[in-house]
């Protein structure tokens, strides 16, 4: 008897099973690399510096990653079309095993290209801690249907190659003809057990009882940015790795405690002298307000193309302390939130979405409310979204307002200023939130997280003429917000606590991005962090020494009110640091299995176990040259590293 392969269709041998296996398995492998080359296409910006590093071994990481994930996925069809049973051969079984591989392979794709378009915003493969995320969202089928419309080219992408994969798919015929059962069987159960092997292999990363199951963080062996490690990882290969997994371990890096807290702790305990100030606290949490798009903040830029957005937020820092290198600790609004507002920063997976987030979890609203302060939280979406109103009552908030609340005063056009996607507009929710603070007693702490300076990047109709935009979506919207923040503080600023109130104004995190310093590994976690007193107490300064992260923010707040207990916190009081001290300022970020310490002049990227890259970001700010092993201060670091 002879091989034929006609129509897709394999016929007349007892190996024809064995061949359909790997002409399809190797049809997927297609598939990958075809949705990895979009993936690619749609953040050419992000990604290109990955193509420079060395393609042949981000190709070698990613065929390993893609086998893994695609014997994952066709284990089952695999075992079924080799099973040495003759009877089996029939076209309705191999009619079903077409259909199996054919929605396995297709949910690949889809949820591979559908991670190419969130890609932007987080700068990672997706997890299914993405699940928990927006569990509470109950918009999430318009925006995705939002989606689709604006993506409609990857539709139509998806419905070809669905066809080819129809098309191309190859299908035993054995049943019109005889066959040798015996032969069968064994040509068969030998090809089974062999396939089965090799599948076992394919999962694990590697044939050896010494090679540990592969996971996310092994992507980044063969790639030199944190970011670029999406392009070595397939998104279906990151959710199926991460089903029920504990997302954090804690390392045990030192064993002696004594040593350890003189390396660092997060303890902080304030002099004896210091005394209780009654001030109020307003800590605005900006959407996506990335420091590129601040004008005040990128004088320095040689680049004649760029534009500031904020004329506002620029006059603000005039009158304001703030820092040139201030960085978020997360890359998602999920991870603003600890960072700001408990001092905790995000390890491996948003805080709030692992065990630990069980534990008592203090802040300063929890602090504050503990010596008299009336405390709240707002925010403009439905009541629940993103988890926020569950951490802000678990970390001590008196209360909460979302849109439900906005939506229940009658002084509000309720729902007539939802923006139809996410959350109230932000120019009336940031009047609502100035009336209700109004009407609350001093000392008062409040919060607000803003929400449209975000995707899909509009502005309410009667500003879209009005609001000039730029290169990217989110210029007009970053204009939009910075409006809305003018007549906040227009408003406030006739309040009678106004001039005894410390306003805080951060971003969650970064966003699109256009110039090439802000697309660096720490480019991509710069926003802004200013501190404002009306009364002047603060000095105006734009501090040029100091590093400022988000986790810092409570305890300078703590510092300036004069609060006198011990109190945890992984930040640092940035007032505290004097002269040479300065030097001592860091801040810390995590992404796609790096850790980030930014110290000093330095950039240590660290593994979990290795250093991977140091660089001296002040004088190399695009990070072209790794001097890791060339320093004294790496061993220093990585002690600091561990410690945190």
């Amino acid at each position: 008897m002879t091989d034929r392969r006609s129509n897709g269709v394999l016929a007349r041998s007892e190996t024809a099973p064995l061949l359909a296996v790997l002409w399809n398995v190797a049809l997927a492998y297609v598939l990958y690399a075809l949705a990895r080359l979009i993936f690619y296409l749609l953040n050419d910006d992000l990604l290109a510096p990955a193509l420079t590093g060395g393609v042949g071994e981000l190709l070698r990481g990613a065929f390993l990653f893609d086998t893994s994930a695609i014997a994952y996925t066709n284990v089952a069809y695999i075992v079924l079309m080799l099973l040495p049973v003759p009877h089996k051969e029939r076209p309705g079984y191999h009619l079903a095993l077409k259909w199996l591989w054919f929605v396995v392979n297709l949910v690949a794709l889809v949820i591979n290209l559908a991670d190419a378009v969130y890609f932007p915003f987080t700068l990672r493969r997706t997890t299914t801690t993405v699940f928990t995320e927006f569990a509470s969202e109950d918009n999430l089928l318009s925006i995705i249907g939002d989606e689709v419309l604006h993506h409609w080219y990857l539709v139509i992408a998806v419905a070809v190659i669905a066809l080819l994969m129809w098309k191309l798919y190859a299908q035993p015929r054995l049943a019109a003809y005889r066959i040798n059962p015996l032969r069968y069987a064994l040509l068969n159960a030998a090809a089974l057990l062999v396939a089965v092997g090799l599948c076992i292999a394919g999962m694990r990363g590697g044939f050896t009882t010494a090679v540990r199951p592969i996971t996310v963080s092994n992507a980044n062996q063969y790639v030199s940015r944190p970011m670029d490690a999406a392009l070595v990882l397939n998104t279906p290969f990151a959710l199926l790795r991460t089903i029920g997994k504990n997302v954090f371990r804690v390392p045990e890096y030192y064993s002696d405690e004594d040593a350890l807290e003189q390396v660092y702790t997060p303890i902080h305990v304030p002099a004896d002298s210091v005394q209780l100030k009654q001030r109020n606290v307003v800590i605005l949490i900006v959407e996506s307000f990335g420091r590129e798009y601040i004008g005040a903040y990128n004088r320095h830029l040689e680049d004649s193309t760029y534009q500031g957005y904020t004329p506002f937020v620029d006059s603000l820092l005039e009158r304001s302390l703030t820092f040139s290198r201030t960085y978020c600790n997360g890359r998602k609004s999920i991870d603003g939130m600890p960072s700001i507002l408990s001092s905790i920063p995000m390890m491996v997976e948003p805080f709030f979405l692992t065990p630990a987030s069980m534990n008592h979890v203090s802040g300063i609203a929890d602090l504050l409310g503990r010596e008299g302060w009336q405390t709240a939280f707002f925010h403009g979406a439905q009541n629940g979204s993103m988890g926020f109103q569950a951490f802000a009552r678990s970390t001590g908030f008196d209360a909460y307002y979302g849109r439900d609340e906005f939506n229940a005063d009658p002084r509000t056009r309720g729902d007539a200023d939802f923006d139809g996607t996410w959350a109230i507009w932000d120019e009336p929710f940031l009047q609502f939130y100035c009336r209700t603070m109004s009407e609350m007693r001093e000392p008062f702490m409040t919060a607000v997280f803003t929400a449209s300076s975000h995707h899909p990047f509009v502005v309410p109709e009667q500003y879209k003429d009005s609001l000039e935009g730029g290169p990217l979506e989110i210029h007009k919207c970053i204009r939009y917000t910075d409006m809305a923040l003018r007549r906040f503080f227009e408003r406030v600023s006739h309040e009678p606590w106004y001039k005894n109130t410390i306003f805080v104004l951060v971003a969650d995190h970064t966003n699109q991005t256009s110039h090439d310093v802000y697309k660096t590994d720490l480019g991509l976690y710069s926003v802004p962090i200013i501190f404002f007193t009306p009364d002047g107490s603060l000095q105006p300064r734009h501090d040029e020494a100091a590093i400022a992260q988000q986790t810092d923010i409570t305890p300078t707040l703590l510092h300036l009110l004069g609060y006198t207990k011990p109190y945890l916190a992984f930040g640092e009081d940035l007032l505290a640091y004097d002269g040479d001290e300065v030097l001592k300022s860091w801040a810390f970020n995590y992404n796609a299995g790096i850790y980030q310490l930014i110290r000093g002049d330095l950039l240590l990227q660290f593994d979990g176990t290795r250093t991977t890259a140091v660089y001296r970001f002040k004088t190399d700010p695009l990070l072209k040259e790794n001097l890791v092993g060339k320093l004294p201060e790496q061993q220093q670091m990585e002690l600091f590293l561990k410690a945190l």
